[in-house]
């Protein structure tokens, strides 16, 4: 069976206050065309179809407009699931109607999650949606009180699904998290997309996914495997970020043969207009060959240069950002960090230390991460119900 594994489309998505969607339609007729040429037998989204929960009009439409293209004119299948920017209930809305078109959409966290089955010449293969929901709802789902982190929530989920698999069918897991070899924190892999948790929690060990022949992660923003190349994720198809800059992106070709074993090809997809980091003096870059780029300047000008923006511009007309290179470099030496580069629990140890002349205590840090990880959810549900 040939699968297309993409996720974070991100739909609606404003970078540097532009807004994207025509990026967006550029890339995924690009996708389209990609499935003509392939003739895939599914589509896989792994959340994260919309940039927030009550999307612009524009990305609605965008994301009807493909997946008729997909499901309608082409009757290709299509799994998503509900990432941690979309509306589940929204995302769900005509699930049955769509479903008989092939178009099945995971928003809301169920107990009893029903595999989406699908044949191939060896048989079936079965599809395991996992919607993104915090560790809160899949206790109460669930209940299970011992339920307190990401973590917990995935392993219990998967203990939910192992014992039904089937034997004789292949599986497949469609998730959407932040996935690390042991479960360990890691860095993310762009400034664009927002923590699940704060101190490490928001972290799932990846050998949960072991039952599976091939698992389909969405979150993270860069094309990788995690602890083996059957678990992976296929990033954002484009860069919405200066941290993507040197991303290559793409969406991954999946073929899982008789025996479940997988071979991953990245099919990378070009962008309208790139999005990258440009070095120079001022009166170099004006030489440069005009561009429709998008691009973050970094001025090399030892001394201050005014208008530089607008002198840009006649170059890059869709430069985003502009700062001198030399003042990086000095805050750098004097490392000097600015408030906008810190998480928040570094800027709570920041404060306290500075109010009080000492390191907040554990027990100050575990209450401040429990009330920073309330309003997350809060901001989350808040965008759900407006």
């Amino acid at each position: 069976m040939k699968i297309f594994h993409t996720a974070d489309w991100h739909l609606g998505k404003l970078v540097q206050g532009v807004h994207m969607t025509e990026d967006q339609r550029f890339i995924l007729e690009q996708f389209i065309a990609a499935i003509d040429e392939e003739q895939p037998d599914v589509v896989i989204i792994a959340g994260d179809l919309y940039d927030r929960a009550i999307p612009p009009v524009e990305a609605v439409d965008l994301l009807d407009d493909i997946l008729n293209k997909i499901t309608l004119q082409r009757k290709i299948p299509v799994l998503a699931i509900a990432g941690n920017h979309d509306s589940p209930t929204r995302l769900r809305f005509g699930q049955q109607l769509m479903e008989q078109a092939g178009l099945h959409i995971a928003g809301d966290f169920s107990e009893h999650q029903r595999p989406v089955v699908l044949n191939d010449e060896h048989g079936e293969v079965h599809f395991h949606l996992i919607p993104f929901a915090e560790p809160a709802t899949v206790k109460a789902v669930l209940q299970d009180s011992t339920i307190l982190t990401y973590d917990d929530a995935m392993k219990k989920t998967i203990e939910q699904i192992t014992p039904t698999l089937d034997a004789n069918a292949r599986h497949v897991a469609i998730a959407h998290a932040f996935v690390t070899p042991n479960g360990e924190k890691q860095e993310n892999t762009s400034d664009s997309e927002r923590p699940l948790a704060i101190g490490g929690s928001e972290c799932v060990d990846a050998h949960y996914f072991a039952p599976f022949h091939y698992t389909a992660l969405g979150h993270l923003h860069q094309t990788h495997y995690v602890l083996n190349e059957t678990i992976r994720y296929a990033g954002s198809p484009l860069k919405y970020s200066i941290s993507e800059a040197a991303h290559e992106k793409g969406f991954l070709i999946i073929d899982l043969a008789a025996d479940g074993i997988v071979t991953v090809t990245k099919q990378p997809l070009i962008p309208r207009r790139n999005l990258r980091i440009v070095e120079g003096t001022l009166q170099e870059i004006l030489q440069h060959k005009e561009s429709e780029d998008y691009v973050f300047i970094r001025l090399t000008d030892i001394t201050p240069v005014i208008g530089a923006m607008e002198q840009i511009r006649t170059v890059y007309k869709n430069a985003l950002h502009v700062e001198r290179k030399a003042i990086v470099v000095e805050r750098e030496k004097e490392q000097v960090i600015m408030r906008d580069q810190l998480d928040e629990r570094t800027l709570f140890q920041g404060f306290m230390k500075e109010m009080t002349g000492d390191e907040p205590s554990q027990y100050a840090l575990q209450l401040f991460d429990e009330a920073l990880q309330e309003l997350l959810q809060e901001e989350r549900e808040e965008e759900t119900v407006e």
